[in-house]
């Protein structure tokens, strides 16, 4: 290959590297417990599919929640962060990209529970729905997965 041609190659290799996290101006900060095995599946699943993490162990997380809108109806066990949207529970990380690209006028997205098919949970079986949660706290289904 010629000289010429490889800085070419290495800008293409970066860009194409850094578009997925490019959906995030800043990393996605996502709030766990420490000893939440699920939890540390879902920051994978999330790290494999292009995002960039800052995770905070803790277990005081009714209080993120709170603030974030989150209700006891629509909790599960870890709460992120990322662009001004709240993601709660094992949402699929095609999901959150397609919320940071469409920027929709609404709180976050959630899956209530801890639904056994969804990514960090992984064992197939059960159907589950991703929703949208709007600004007065309503719910819309933004997926379905057959489990």
């Amino acid at each position: 290959m010629s000289r010429e041609k490889i800085p070419a190659l290495w800008l293409a290799l970066m860009v194409a590297g850094t578009s997925l996290s490019a959906l995030a101006a800043e990393p996605m900060t996502v709030y766990k417990s420490q000893y939440c095995g699920c939890c540390e599946q879902w920051v994978k699943h999330m790290q494999d599919n292009g995002f960039e993490l800052k995770v905070v162990n803790t277990e005081q997380l009714e209080p993120i929640k709170v603030q974030h809108g989150v209700t006891p109806q629509l909790a599960s066990c870890h709460t992120a962060l990322v662009d001004g949207y709240v993601v709660e529970g094992h949402v699929p990380a095609a999901d959150v990209r397609r919320m940071l690209e469409q920027k929709p006028a609404i709180r976050g997205l959630t899956i209530p529970g801890m639904p056994q098919s969804a990514p960090g949970m992984d064992i197939p079986g059960q159907a589950y729905k991703v929703l949208a949660i709007d600004e007065a706290g309503q719910t819309a289904v933004w997926a379905s997965y057959p489990g």
